[in-house]
């Protein structure tokens, strides 16, 4: 329609054009079929000055069966436009078009193959496809079969020609090498002295060698590469010979159909089996450098570039991290054995493909009193899954108080303000498929907040305010909570064995959660974990990993901070307080460490690359009063300052 409407300027101008299309179908005596894409453009198409439009051009043609016509149209835009016309309306057949199955993109695909291979001069296996379609249906949102699994193969496949046509690693390497040893050579030829003369001998031997091997190596490289090349030429030569006898056949040109088929076409194929013969045989003899072949691999890969999530097949190191990913956990999350625990074997099930597809991969309900590790936990498992704890989706539930707040979560209604921004939930996920979801204090929410989980939990999806579909099945969901954390903190009381007690204080902590949580809401949560508090001994643990952090954050000075064990109890006993967790460890680091280091370094006691020691000292007033202990900083190797007049020191604990 584009083409016909561009440079009508005089009226009547676009009709003659559009009379002119339609009389040549008509004159075919329904031999042609008109086919016009995008059909809603004809309503009001050239419609300017008074002129009829497209739509009404094609009206009585239609009426009187002179013109055999398919459209193709969106749903959204039959409505907007074609439903607003009911004369051009009833002149068509509504034919619904849903996507393909699985099963019929794979289809689709293998009958594609050949012209994506000839295309791009790659082969592509059968796995390929499949996984191209299964893959794009399990992980690909927002667009539709067979498309997004056509695009799979077509962007792995240019990747692997990209690779082909490319320079091979191993022959890279050695040019570089080359490279640096000739410019190394033209420096040292100007010296004079023997260790000199002596380095450019064993240069030169050197350089022989490598010149040898890269020449080796780029023969091999350009003969493979020539083979591939051959066999592409003779692949369109055939697509061509066969196009020539489609062109034939159709002309009834039998005779010219026959010599191509049985003598060009023949002896094409010959010639290709014994190229592809070729190519096999020196591919197995060990000395190939290229790979000529699409496999389920390289799907997975652009699978997990387009979307971020992991899907290509896990290798020896990934096994052994997710093996041990609860020691990696533990490394961050002090204590809280049944919580990591829960946590890795959620992700361990949904990397060995175990997870339920149509659900997100967990959803946990972490319930403890404050400073505990909750929100920690959740940081270090995004550290560990993305690298980098950014990747935490967090939603401060306290910010979603009143009843109206949950549009902020999937996007204001039509016709208010901030109709097309979307929510802040639905929005992040969209962006990032695969992330951790972090619900912080949950309690803090309104109840009809609940009310948008129910889907998420159970189906793995939610509808935004645009009416687009979100999905959450490769998200673990993690909601924190304080409710029942009086009972966790009175958890010493209980009597009996700490197995016995902790399960008394699940109990008591669950009881409360009912009386707060709505049972449907309840009931979709996977594990409800309960956070015990955290004891003296962590406390320590705990101070030792902020320390390591202060340390992180002066490296760039080149400052080492060593900590003595005394030093560590000392605050740990400081920052020990049942009722708040950690939080307390952070303060008094910050009051005893961090300050007097910035007050050492403003005065210049302390400079880059100094080794500072931090100890302990009790000092007795002279009049009288407790010994009190502190921390000491000295440079490693500087003698303790003297005691102040009036006191003296005791030796450090």
């Amino acid at each position: 329609m584009g083409a016909l409407i561009a440079g009508a300027k005089y009226r009547g101008e676009f009709e003659d054009r559009l009379k002119a299309v339609l009389k040549e179908v008509t004159d075919s005596d329904g031999q042609t079929v008109l086919f016009i894409d995008e059909i809603h453009t004809v309503v009001g198409a050239g419609a300017t000055n008074g002129a009829m439009d497209a739509g009404n051009l094609l009206k009585p043609m239609l009426g009187r069966g002179e013109l055999r016509c398919i459209g193709a149209t969106t749903l959204d835009e039959y409505r907007k436009y074609i439903e607003k016309d009911p004369a051009l309306e009833r002149r068509f057949q509504q034919v619904f078009v849903d996507q393909p199955s699985v099963e019929d993109t794979i289809s689709i695909l293998r009958g594609l193959r050949e012209r994506y291979e000839l295309h791009h001069g790659v082969r592509i296996s059968d796995s390929a496809l499949v996984a191209a379609a299964v893959l794009s249906d399990r992980y690909i949102s927002g667009r539709f079969l067979p498309d997004k699994a056509i695009d799979l193969v077509d962007e792995s496949a240019a990747k692997l020609k990209m690779e082909i046509t490319s320079k091979p690693t191993a022959l890279d390497e050695i040019d570089r090498a080359v490279l640096k040893l000739e410019m190394e050579r033209l420096s040292l030829t100007n010296d004079t002295d023997k260790a000199s003369r002596d380095r450019l001998s064993r240069l030169e031997a050197e350089l022989s060698l490598l010149k040898d091997k890269q020449r080796q190596l780029t023969e091999q490289w350009e003969h493979e590469k020539a083979v591939m090349t051959k066999i592409q030429s003779i692949k369109e030569e055939i697509d061509r010979v066969n196009v020539e006898i489609q062109q034939a056949e159709r002309e009834y040109d039998l005779n010219r159909a026959a010599e191509l088929k049985y003598g060009s076409l023949n002896a094409l194929q010959r010639q290709l089996q014994a190229t592809e013969k070729e190519l096999d045989e020196y591919q197995s003899s060990g000395k190939s450098m290229l790979r000529e072949e699409v496999t389920q691999d390289d799907i997975a890969e652009i699978v997990s570039r387009w979307t971020g999530i992991p899907v290509s097949k896990l290798k020896q190191s990934d096994r052994e991290k997710l093996l041990y990913l609860e020691d990696e956990l533990h490394k961050r999350v002090v204590g809280q054995d049944p919580a990591v625990k829960a946590v890795a074997e959620a992700i361990q099930r949904s990397r060995a493909g175990l997870s339920d597809p149509n659900r997100p991969i967990a959803s946990f309900m972490f319930m403890g009193p404050t400073g505990v590790g909750k929100t920690e936990l959740a940081k270090a498992l995004a550290a560990f899954m993305f690298n980098t704890e950014e990747a935490v989706v967090r939603i401060d539930m306290s910010e979603y108080m009143e009843k109206h707040s949950v549009s902020r979560l999937i996007g204001a209604p039509p016709g208010y303000v901030g109709y097309e921004e979307g929510g802040q939930l639905t929005e992040a996920v969209r962006r990032r498929p695969y992330s951790v979801v972090l619900f912080d204090e949950i309690e803090k929410a309104h109840s009809d907040v609940f009310n948008v989980f129910l889907q998420i939990l159970d189906d793995g999806r939610v509808t935004d305010s645009q009416g687009r579909k979100v999905s959450f099945t490769n998200t673990i969901i993690i909601m924190t909570s304080n409710v029942g954390s009086q009972y966790i903190l009175n958890m010493d009381e209980e009597v009996g064995s700490s197995d016995s007690a902790y399960e008394n204080i699940k109990r008591r902590v669950m009881d409360a959660a009912r009386s707060v949580f709505r049972p449907e809401f309840m009931n979709r949560v996977d594990e409800y974990i309960v956070f015990k508090p955290l004891e003296r001994e962590q406390i320590n643990s705990i101070v030792k990993l902020q320390l390591a952090r202060v340390q992180k954050r002066i490296a760039d000075r080149k400052i080492k901070l060593e900590v003595s064990p005394g030093a560590i109890e000392f605050l740990g006993s400081l920052g020990y307080d049942p009722n708040y967790g950690a939080r307390p460890v952070k303060r008094v680091i910050q009051q005893h460490v961090e300050n007097e280091l910035a007050k050492g370094i403003l005065r210049g006691d302390f400079k880059d690359e100094d080794s500072i020691f931090v100890d302990t000292q009790v000092t007795v007033p002279s009049n009288g009063q407790l010994p009190q202990q502190k921390l000491v900083f000295r440079k490693v190797g500087e003698q303790s300052k003297p005691a102040a007049e009036g006191e003296k020191f005791l030796p450090a604990v």
